[in-house]
């Protein structure tokens, strides 16, 4: 009947579903030298188990902090900078091409808006030729 209960118990250890005093009735069970051969192979990890809740940790953590935690302050400092140059670099280059292109843009129109000009003066001189044309015409 026991080796019935601990094999229903091994289940539900391996489904996750068995409670903690159900896992130390499993570590108790398998640190006894006669268990049967087809659960033999559990042994070790119930064993190891078993070991391993008694472990603990000794060795002191130092408080301190490192002497060398300046480097780590340091090299954050220049990933903020050179991320600092690059966005506002290229703002800036992007501000000098815009400021090219207004500066291209202002002397094509000031070149279109002289020629224009020059044109009206032609059209002003068309218009006169055409009104004599007419004045001479309506004589007739």
């Amino acid at each position: 009947m026991e080796l019935d209960n601990i094999e229903k118990l091994l289940e539900k250890y391996f489904e996750a579903t068995a409670t903690v005093a159900e896992e130390e009735i499993l570590r108790e069970y398998f640190a006894k030298e006669d268990v049967p051969l087809h659960l033999k192979e559990y042994a070790p990890m119930f064993q190891y188990f078993s070991m391993a809740k008694d472990e603990k940790f000794t060795k002191k953590v130092p408080l301190k902090p490192r002497k060398r935690s300046y480097i780590k302050w340091i090299s954050v400092a220049a990933v903020s900078v050179l991320i600092f140059g690059i966005y506002f670099g290229r703002s800036y280059q992007e501000q000098r091409e815009a400021e090219y292109a207004y500066q291209e843009t202002k002397k094509a129109l000031s070149l279109l808006a002289s020629n224009l000009g020059k044109g009206t003066e032609k059209v002003a001189y068309l218009r006169e030729f055409e009104e004599t044309k007419q004045k001479i015409y309506n004589k007739n």
